[in-house]
């Protein structure tokens, strides 16, 4: 089912228990589908605002977290060598990747708002959030590649292209 399916089969109803819903612990559900659909509704939602923001708002002046500074240096510190522009999924979830993600993803425990909640994140920089250029990934991952796409440069394509400047 496409994500725009499940978002319109949770319907008024669904839709107004989902703050409540999300809150709770996930071993309360296993595997419910109308979980499963309001957390894509959320991360599909956080996704279309910040593609929203990066459209409108030049990227180099965006602040994204209070600890954008701690992010964005402790993530170039440990991946000095990752492509942010063009990601592919190994960059995240293989099992190499995930032993380097996972001490950095944990320094942010505490400090970072629901640092470890599923997100939508774009493969490639310069383009719009679709099926074929999307991942799944943690918060923190979310924060740490834009808050460094955004510094680095790599969305002001998407600006430039939305806001007609050049």
């Amino acid at each position: 089912m496409a994500t725009e399916d499940m978002l319109a089969s949770l319907g008024v109803e669904g839709a107004t228990s989902a703050a409540h819903a999300l809150s709770l612990p996930a071993e309360a559900y296993g595997n419910d589908s109308r979980v499963e659909a309001m957390w894509a509704m959320k991360a599909y939602n956080h996704a279309e605002v910040y593609f929203n923001l990066i459209s409108s708002v030049d990227p180099k002046f965006l602040k994204l977290t209070k600890v954008d500074d701690k992010i964005y240096s402790s993530f170039r510190e440990i991946f000095k060598e990752l492509d942010i522009k063009v990601l592919n999924q190994d960059d995240l979830k293989s099992n190499e990747a995930k032993e380097r993600w996972r001490p950095f993803c944990n320094q942010f425990e505490g400090v970072v708002q629901d640092f470890n909640y599923g997100t939508l994140l774009r493969l490639d920089c310069e383009k719009d959030y679709t099926e074929e250029n999307t991942m799944f990934a943690t918060r923190i991952q979310f924060f740490a590649v834009e808050i460094a796409r955004n510094r680095e440069g790599h969305n002001d394509v998407v600006f430039k292209s939305k806001s007609g400047k050049s």
